[in-house]
């Protein structure tokens, strides 16, 4: 068996989803399960009409359930050509348009937009989509049937980024699929959506399919895992800031967590997570040039040149600095520093402190700069009244760039050949991470140098 998750553009309109339908029917044999998300643009749409109901803005709210609904009924009338089936899915769509405008319009009585509220509201893409590509596969000769990882995929109650209940999942997940393929049956299951116990419904975040698509197959023991994207596999640079950037043809599950949680946005940085505890090899494959082999991510690699083997950033970030005298020596000052950040539901992206121990500065999203610099304040108070903290300030327009690679662990000089590639260019570095691991250097830069740094490490490293 194999996972074959498809999204986003890949299923956008009905000329790609019959492509999509050639590449599942080209693997029939291999037994392949299917995940896919919402159409490009869908969840987009539907958390914007969320929103505007709960500002009521009621003029919005029918133009896009309009959009919703024409959308899906113009792919349906496109891809379909048995009027039987064409008919019970344009009913379909009409039957969630009715259902969707019912919560709307009660979030637009309440005034807002709780979080449970848009987990319901975002499902709404991947469960029309489902049963439409279920629909065409059908209709090619190749039985389907749409499932709802919301009926097996179980979660806590966080709601936008639920965190799984693998062992539940797990049993749940193959009650549900396994009994479908022994049958010669393809499930297409619905990525990024889940419920809680109680069958509230719930989600994994965005770009969750790929998480979705690797819980299936932790759970389901699949041979692979194919991520289908609209690219060539994860290339060693964005090709947008390093048009000479090429294909990876492997890395390890260590390589792509690195590079996934810093910036690279082909892969969810949950999803190897799951295959890492099965040992499942995931393949990244273009919907678009399906011949061409991709990545595959696989347990270890082999020691190999480039010792970097890719370069990746993420911007739009603040770098927070609290500074003084109390720090020195005072264990209970990091934590409280943390501890604060944890209370307000912050993620960290990284965190850089001297051997003088008298500062500690900290990357997060640009979002939360204000709410974490009033949060410490607050904190701090008394610390600030007595001089042991002189500061706490932040500093907006920053940008994380990370070189990443096995091949580093263990190679001498890899940070000077960084810094001095750096000091080339005139790029100032404000801060510095690097873990005991070795894969991965990350350091701060000006939002403005962020490009010209990435340019500068692939042309020293990648070439």
């Amino acid at each position: 068996m194999i996972v074959m998750k498809f999204g986003g553009t890949s299923v956008e309109g009905a000329e790609n989803l019959r492509r999509v339908a050639e590449i599942i029917l080209v693997h029939r044999k291999r037994r392949p399960i299917v995940v896919v998300s919402a159409m490009a643009g869908i969840t987009d749409l539907l958390l914007a009409a969320a929103h505007g109901a709960a500002a009521r803005r009621d003029h919005e709210l029918e133009r896009k359930l309009r959009a919703f609904h024409n959308r899906h009924a113009h792919v349906i009338s496109a891809a379909i050509a048995d009027s039987k089936t064409r008919t019970r899915l344009l009913a379909l769509t009409d039957q969630f348009a009715e259902e969707l405008t019912r919560i709307l319009m009660g979030m637009s009585f309440l005034g807002e937009a709780t979080p449970r509220a848009l987990d319901a509201v975002v499902s709404f893409g991947e469960r029309l989509l489902v049963e439409i590509l279920a629909g065409i596969l059908n209709e090619c000769g190749l039985k389907a049937k749409a499932l709802n990882a919301q009926r097996f995929i179980l979660t806590d109650d966080r709601f936008g980024a639920a965190t799984p209940l693998k062992d539940l999942t797990y049993r749940k997940c193959r009650r549900a699929i396994l009994p479908l393929v022994k049958r010669g049956i393809v499930p297409v299951i619905t990525g990024f959506l889940s419920s809680t116990r109680e069958g509230v419904p719930t989600t994994l975040g965005r770009g969750g399919s790929d998480y979705s698509a690797a819980l299936i197959g932790a759970a389901i023991g699949a041979r692979e895992i194919w991520i289908y994207t609209d690219v060539d596999g994860i290339m060693t640079a964005d090709p947008k800031v390093v048009p000479e950037g090429r294909s990876l043809a492997e890395l390890s599950y260590r390589e792509v967590a690195e590079l996934a949680y810093f910036g690279a946005r082909v892969v969810h940085p949950k999803t190897v997570f799951p295959a890492i505890e099965r040992g499942i090899p995931i393949l990244i494959k273009n919907t678009f040039n399906p011949a061409f082999p991709g990545t595959r991510i696989v347990p270890r690699t082999t020691p190999s040149n480039p010792i970097v083997k890719a370069i990746t950033s993420i911007g739009h970030l603040t770098l927070v600095t609290v500074e003084g005298a109390g720090l020195l020596g005072v264990p209970e000052i990091t934590a409280r520093v943390f501890d604060t950040l944890a209370r307000e539901g912050i993620n960290v992206l990284l965190i850089s402190q001297a051997s003088s121990q008298q500062s500690i500065c900290f990357v997060v999203q640009q979002k939360d700069a204000e709410r974490v610099r009033r949060a410490l304040e607050d904190e701090f108070a008394r610390e600030r009244r007595q001089g042991d903290i002189s500061q706490i300030e932040k500093q907006n327009g920053v940008a994380i760039v990370a070189a990443v690679g096995e091949g580093m662990r263990g190679t001498p000089g890899v940070a000077g050949r960084l810094f001095s590639a750096l000091g080339r260019e005139g790029i100032n570095i404000i801060a510095i991470a690097q873990g005991s691991s070795e894969r991965n250097i990350s350091f701060v830069v000006s939002e403005r140098d962020r490009a010209s740094a990435v340019r500068a490490l692939h042309k020293e490293f990648i070439r």
